[in-house]
């Protein structure tokens, strides 16, 4: 009995140790979460200077080099390729023959067509002198004359389609890609010939709002192909969208003669560079981190003692990687360029460098 007793002092002893053990680490566990908590309380951010500097509104846009005209010839009619006058690479000019083809049933419907042109002429004739005899009736002649017209037509009409069996060509420029030799049957739409003229070519870039504002058709604009770093070409503008795409830039067409040597190819990699004919302006200008998600949210937090403040502004042109300030920031005033989401409004702040 007095055993039992003992053992159970001894577990209840060993519960007490446990429990204060427990409590005092609870307490300590507190002490450090409210320290941490206090540590924490400021968020760290990196900040800049709001400045008003003299900024460059030149600006530059890339694009590909497009032939000015391209043209794929396919087959009208079929037929049988007899001879092949262009190779690739070759130059030609418009009503050059490129290839001969051989049908046999186009011929043929000439031959029918001249044969029933002749019998109607004949038929005609005779019609028309029994008509002044009273042999045949005046509608009996106007039939005859009917069929004369209608066999003419149908004789042009072969010869037109005997001239097409020469393929000739219908813009000036190079033969870029041949599909066909002697020999090749043509089917109807059977692709023969691609035909490009990069005597001039168009280079398609797309520009913002601010900056398609100060464009006109018919501005000079310089251009540099990337293969070509230390040569200039001049281009011209042709075409300036009306109204923006699906991620609101306006499409432009620069229209640039090519050199005597053709070193412009279509599919190139080009740059335009447009110039603002402004020089230099004085401008408010942030970088363009500073703002809250994006440009077009026109957020900004801004310290003021020690915490953040969200202002709203309003953003102008894009500069690079940065953006004009139109509104709602003054010269000298401090933003902040990273941590804001982490940030609220108010929140206190740890400037970090």
């Amino acid at each position: 009995m007095k055993k039992n007793i003992i053992i159970i002092v001894a577990i209840l002893a060993a519960l007490g140790v446990i429990a204060y053990t427990l409590t005092k680490n609870k307490e300590e566990n507190e002490a450090k979460t409210a320290i941490v908590a206090e540590k924490n309380a400021s968020v760290s951010v990196k900040v800049a200077t709001v400045k008003i500097e003299e900024v460059s509104l030149d600006f530059s846009a890339n694009g590909n080099f497009a032939p000015l005209q391209e043209l794929s010839f396919s087959a009208e009619k079929p037929g049988r390729v007899v001879r092949v006058l262009v190779e690739e690479g070759d130059r030609v000019r418009i009503g050059q023959t490129l290839a001969v083809v051989r049908s046999e049933q186009i011929s043929a419907d000439l031959q029918t067509a001249e044969a029933s042109y002749q019998n109607a002429l004949t038929d005609y004739s005779r019609f028309e002198n029994a008509f002044k005899t009273g042999g045949v009736t005046k509608q009996q002649l106007d039939q005859a004359k009917l069929n004369l017209v209608t066999s003419k037509s149908r004789l042009q009409q072969a010869k037109v389609n005997i001239g097409d069996t020469n393929i000739k060509a219908t813009i000036n420029g190079i033969v870029n890609k041949k599909y066909i030799e002697p020999g090749s049957v043509l089917g109807a739409a059977t692709q023969m010939f691609d035909i490009v003229n990069v005597s001039k070519l168009k280079l398609k870039v797309n520009v913002n709002e601010n900056q398609v504002a100060g464009l006109k058709v018919g501005n000079t604009i310089t251009v540099k192909a990337s293969v070509y770093p230390d040569a200039t070409f001049s281009g011209k503008i042709t075409f300036i969208a009306p109204k923006a795409d699906a991620s609101l830039n306006f499409p432009v067409e620069i229209e640039i003669a090519n050199n005597a040597s053709n070193d412009l190819k279509a599919g190139m990699y080009g740059t335009a560079e447009f110039s603002a004919n402004q020089g230099k302006q004085s401008l408010m200008i942030v970088p363009r981190n500073a703002f809250v998600g994006s440009v077009s949210s026109n957020e900004i937090f801004v310290i003021e003692n020690g915490t953040a403040k969200l202002k709203t502004v309003t953003a102008g042109r894009i500069l690079g990687d940065k953006v004009e300030i139109l509104n709602g920031l003054s010269d000298g005033e401090t933003v902040i360029v990273t941590g804001q989401i982490n940030l609220q409004d108010g929140s206190k702040v740890d400037i970090i460098k």
